[in-house]
Formats: structure tokens, C-alpha cells, sequence
């Protein structure tokens, strides 16, 4: 395993770091809860393999991933990185320090030593973060329950940026990966004034996990797209550990492989993949940016959303978690989730895309495509 500093934090931490969102369940819908049996044995290979950070919340695996990790950590407590989250933004204190308190019991730990306010956009940061929450953070900090004040982070590059220069954060937790690369420009700023750098979704929140013969071409040596996108992310010296979320012990097993390798891609590699990934963008561009002036749409279709699926398919050539996305959107009957074949050629949504993108014609497209097998188009 390699090792990298996590900003000012001078913690040396491990470059593959255990995401405990997605840990192997048993049960079933609210019910579930994690199995043990598959998981606590997948959390001590990733130890043993050098794991030194684990990443869990709250909320995560029906509220028992806090306690599946606090039974993990019996014996290796004092040679790893624990990091959780505190979600609660409201205006009552004990709420948030009893968040806080459970976290301690459900870990069986006498403190966290990554400490994230949950979440949080650059308005989110205005309102509630620094005129209140960030002072509870300095005081269970002073008390010595955490040990660095820390953030998860969901906003564009320029609230990033500002984010970077208030100094709340020693550690920022951010999505990068190839196919969202709009906060690179803010991770090498976040590096430059020694805020460490965690980048969760490397796989692209599964949508780089399935196969892609456009991807795959970039690096012929690489064959499987999940080792592809991970390799990606390590080869940013910016970042400074993947956040990998691991629910089998094969993808363990695969992620230590690829963490244990001394360059995660080449220089001539990682030239070559700006270009070929640069070149996608462009034709991406072409299509829907997902700006959502087209919506609410009167036949309640989620449009950008659709149009997302469809273009990361013929673009990268991702259909398979494409076509099984549209499949769970479309058999969801949430609100704001119609199917695209029910458009009704209304022409609202015409009048209201700078691209002039023919929506009506487009969603028939995307209808088919994302319904029926197809091999991945040639770029």
C-alpha cells in the first residue's frame, strides 16, 4: 500500500480508503441491515492490506454502518483513520452533540479523527455552517471528541474555491472522477493551501463500474473500466486518498492490487487519457448540458436527467448502467420520473433550451435506445 499526507493534517494515510456506505446487506428494504459475516471480514482484508482510513455516517446502510465499523475496529482502533458525519444543520445544539454522542457509542470510540459537517454547498456553508454549526464543531474539537474539523462537499468549482479560502475545513471530501471533472481546477488549489483532498465516487457512483469499449481503448493494458476510473483519480497527486465504496471481498481484493502500484498511471498514460477524455467532452458538449431550463416539464419528465443517461451512453459507451438506471427511474413512479416516451410533443421545453436541442424528437431516441439491447456506438 502507498501511503500520502493528508494536508495539514500531517496524518500519513493509506491512498485507498474504505468507504462503509455500501457494505453487503441482509434483510430486506428498511429492514436490512449489514452482514456481518461478509463484512467485518471484508473491513480486516482491507486492514491487512494496509487500509488505514474508513469512511462511514450516520445515515449509511439503513443507520447500522456506524455500528458495523465500531465492531470492525475492535483491535485496529489504534492504527486507523475513523471518519464520520454529522448531518444535522438545524438551530438546536443538543440535536446536533447528541448526533454527535451516538456516533462515539455506535464507533466505541472516545473520538473521531475526521469529522465531517455532512453534505454541505457553498449556501449551506453561509447559512447555517458558519454561524453555528462551525462553532459546535470548535467546541467538541477543543474537548478533544474530534480531532480535525472536516467537510463532505457537494456544490460547483467556484463555491469550492470559496470554501478553500474561509479555512473552516483540514480535510475536504469531494466527487472527481472521469466522468465529473469540473472540480479539478479547485482540488489543486485545496493542495496547494495544504487541505487534504478525499475524493469520493472514483467509479462514478457505479456508472464506471460496468464495461465500455470506448473506455477500455484508452489504455489497452487496462481491460476493466472500475480499475480504469480508480487509477485515474491516483494518478491526480492533488488527491490524496480514493474513497472506495467496497460492498464484495473481490472488489477488496481488486482495489488493493491497484493501490499497492507504485505509479497509478504513467505520464504519457495520464497525457493520453486527457486527450481521449477531452475529445468525449467535447462531443458530450454537444448534446444536453443539463442547464434544466426545460424543466418542470407538464408531462412531469425529468429531461436533463434522461438526457444524462442517454449521452454518458453513446458518449462513453456506458449503456449497461445506463439502460438499468432509466429501467429503476422509470419503475420508481416518483414524481418528476415519467418515462421519456411520454411526451406529449407539447413544445414547451423548445422555446426554453439555448441549445436548441429538438427535445420532443430527442426523448423518442432516448426511449428506444435506453430500452432495447444495443452495442455502444463508435465516437
Amino acid at each position: 500500500m502507498l501511503y500520502r499526507v493528508l494536508g495539514k493534517t500531517g496524518l500519513r494515510v493509506s491512498q485507498l480508503g474504505f468507504g462503509a456506505m455500501r457494505l453487503p446487506m441482509q434483510g430486506e428494504g428498511t429492514a436490512a441491515r449489514v452482514d456481518r459475516d461478509k463484512a467485518i471480514p471484508m473491513i480486516y482484508r482491507a486492514f491487512e492490506g494496509g487500509v488505514n482510513y474508513i469512511d462511514t455516517a450516520v445515515m449509511y446502510c439503513n443507520d447500522d454502518s456506524q455500528w458495523a465499523v465500531g465492531e470492525a475496529l475492535k483491535g485496529w482502533r489504534d492504527k486507523v483513520i475513523l471518519s464520520t458525519k454529522n448531518h444535522y444543520f438545524g438551530e438546536d445544539e443538543g440535536t446536533w452533540r447528541r448526533n454527535l454522542e451516538n456516533s462515539l457509542e455506535r464507533l466505541q470510540t472516545s473520538h473521531i479523527d475526521i469529522y465531517n459537517t455532512h453534505g454541505i454547498n457553498w449556501k449551506s456553508y453561509c447559512t447555517e455552517v458558519e454561524p453555528r454549526v462551525g462553532k459546535w464543531m470548535r467546541k467538541a474539537l477543543d474537548e478533544g471528541l474530534i480531532k480535525h474539523i472536516c467537510t463532505s462537499f457537494h456544490d460547483n468549482n467556484e463555491a469550492l474555491l470559496k470554501l478553500a479560502d474561509t479555512g473552516y475545513a483540514d480535510v475536504i471530501t469531494l466527487q472527481y472522477n472521469l466522468l465529473d471533472r469540473e472540480l479539478e481546477e479547485g482540488i489543486g488549489v485545496l493542495h496547494a493551501k495544504g487541505i487534504g483532498v478525499i475524493v469520493m465516487g472514483p467509479v462514478g457512483g457505479g456508472r464506471l463500474g460496468a464495461s465500455s469499449e470506448i473506455l477500455q481503448s484508452i489504455n489497452p493494458e487496462i481491460r476493466r473500466v472500475p480499475e480504469l476510473a480508480l487509477r485515474f483519480v491516483l494518478a491526480n497527486p492533488n488527491v490524496s486518498i480514493a474513497l472506495s465504496g467496497m460492498s464484495t471481498i473481490e472488489q477488496v481484493e481488486e482495489n488493493l492490487r491497484i493501490a499497492d502500484s507504485a505509479a497509478a498511471l504513467t505520464e504519457g498514460d495520464r497525457n493520453a487519457m486527457d486527450a481521449q477524455l477531452s475529445r468525449l467532452k467535447a462531443m458530450a458538449d454537444l448534446y444536453c448540458t443539463g442547464c434544466k431550463y426545460c424543466v418542470p416539464c407538464p408531462s412531469d419528465i425529468n429531461i436533463p436527467r434522461i438526457f444524462q443517461m442517454y449521452n454518458e451512453a453513446r458518449v462513453y459507451g456506458l449503456w449497461d448502467h445506463a439502460k438499468k438506471s432509466y429501467a429503476r427511474m422509470c419503475e420508481s413512479g416518483e414524481e418528476g420520473q415519467q418515462p421519456a416516451d411520454a411526451c406529449v410533443d407539447c413544445g414547451e421545453c423548445l422555446s426554453k433550451c439555448p441549445q436548441s436541442i429538438p427535445i420532443p424528437d430527442q426523448l423518442r431516441e432516448a426511449a428506444t435506445a435506453l430500452r432495447q439491447e444495443k452495442d455502444a456506438e463508435s465516437i
